[in-house]
């Protein structure tokens, strides 16, 4: 997971424009970039890369299922001709 950058200076003139002091500022710059540092956010590529795998999931359990449907339909007319051999 990839973290967000920013410009440290910038955010630390913008707080201290609205108000804060210099080491409010700081502290406050200090406290954001340890919390990004635990956030896990996602970036495009792993997107890309969970959508590419449940594509493929997808396609893994449509086969799964075709083939399930295919013998279940063999059995159905196994039994079917079964049936009316019994009672014909």
């Amino acid at each position: 997971m990839a973290s967000i950058t920013f410009d440290t200076h910038e955010f630390i003139k913008t707080l201290e424009k609205a108000g804060f002091d210099e080491k409010q500022a700081e502290a406050v710059a200090l406290a954001f970039k340890n919390a990004q540092r635990e956030a896990e956010v996602a970036t495009k590529e792993d997107i890309s890369l969970v959508r590419s795998e449940v594509r493929e999931m997808e396609h893994r359990l449509k086969a799964d299922l075709i083939k399930w449907m295919a013998g279940l339909l063999l059995a159905q007319a196994a039994l079917v001709a079964t049936l009316v051999k019994l009672f014909s």
